[in-house]
């Protein structure tokens, strides 16, 4: 099956300013990914916080260009297109839901003229036929009617952001982002948030990529897993693997911190803090919190290896024996000083 969106070696770089006035630092976003979706299916992006999950989702919908690298929607380079087609590729058949609706949605228009923007702004349609998609989109998420006219304030969270995910569909786009869309919620509606994405995948055959820093919903929600550490893709493993057969040690470590009730285990230490995307470490950038650690893993990155199941690679010299439990690896977790960052 050809990919819907597909990266080729996709690199972004921010310039920030540092210490001194004129001088400007490096960040480095994004390094180097290779990531194909294919109609249909959903993709799960796990990471910390400022590991570039994010900025993968933007560029996956053409609202960040990246610095090198291209990105292909239905086999055509996004931003070798001209502007205007470029807005009319990514405004129709790509969606985003962001992660704090109460700042996604403009206070001051209705949910009425929420749903209706896009429809305005790429002319689908006659009002009549506007007014009957912003209907339909609030009967597709769940909005009762008497909301066609409240405002957001007027809304609870559970409700704005099913306002976002009826925004998000309302071109009938094939691929949509959401990038962590329950973590501003309560802990009550974040099981119906999660089940109302689903089911709307399921019924209007959507691709889906779902950002989230929980990699135990992240398992759940989708097919495959892609694991980011300092803005670059670890690993990509099935869903149903990722937990007790992912190679990684940094994806180990994410899922060892919420394992489940069910079989719960000790999480996996990481001694210290993510490394500066200004000044990341040379080699494999886990390598400063890696207990598995060794001058190898300082002196270069590691290249993707393959692992015996479909779909499934990694990068990491000295990867997690295949078929090894987590709960085995708790004990050996602690890393050397000499892999240490110096402060």
């Amino acid at each position: 099956m050809s990919a819907l969106v597909e990266l080729s070696d996709a690199h972004v770089v921010h310039k920030a300013r540092s210490g001194g006035l004129f001088t400007r630092d490096r960040v480095y976003a994004l390094t180097g990914a290779d990531l194909a979706i294919a109609p249909g299916e959903t993709v799960g992006v796990v990471g910390e916080s400022g590991c570039g999950k994010s900025t993968l989702a933007k560029v996956l919908v053409g609202v960040e260009r990246p610095t090198s690298g291209t990105v292909s929607f239905r086999g055509r380079d996004l931003w070798s297109m001209a502007p205007a087609e470029r807005r009319a590729t990514v405004g129709r058949h790509t969606g985003m839901i962001f992660q704090d609706p109460s700042t996604a949605l403009n206070r001051r228009l209705t949910v009425r003229q929420i749903l209706r923007d896009p429809l305005d702004v790429h002319r689908q349609g006659t009002a009549k036929e506007r007014d009957a998609r912003v209907r339909e989109l609030m009967s597709l998420v769940g909005l009762p009617k008497a909301l066609t006219d409240a405002l957001p304030g007027q809304l609870s969270g559970g409700q704005r952001q099913r306002v976002a995910i009826a925004r998000a569909l309302a071109l009938d786009p094939d691929l949509v982002i959401a990038d962590e869309p329950t973590s501003a919620l309560d802990v009550s509606v974040r099981a119906q948030i999660l089940n109302l994405l689903l089911d709307l995948k399921e019924r209007l055959g959507l691709a889906l990529v779902f950002v989230s820093h929980d990699i135990q919903t992240v398992r759940r929600m989708s097919d495959r897993v892609i694991t980011m550490y300092l803005g670059r893709i670890v690993e990509e493993a099935p869903a149903g693997r990722v937990t007790e057969g992912s190679r990684h040690p940094y994806t180990r470590a994410l899922f060892s911190a919420t394992p489940g009730l069910l079989h719960p285990i000790e999480p996996i230490p990481l001694v210290g803090p993510v490394p500066s995307a200004t000044h990341p470490p040379s080699g494999c950038p886990f390598r400063t919190r890696c207990w598995k650690a060794d001058g190898v893993c300082a002196d270069t990155m590691p290249e993707f290896s393959v692992a015996s199941a479909p779909v499934h690679r990694f990068r990491c010299h000295h990867p997690v024996e295949e078929g090894r439990p987590t709960r085995d690896l708790v004990g050996q977790a602690a890393v050397p000083e000499e892999h240490q960052e110096p402060t």
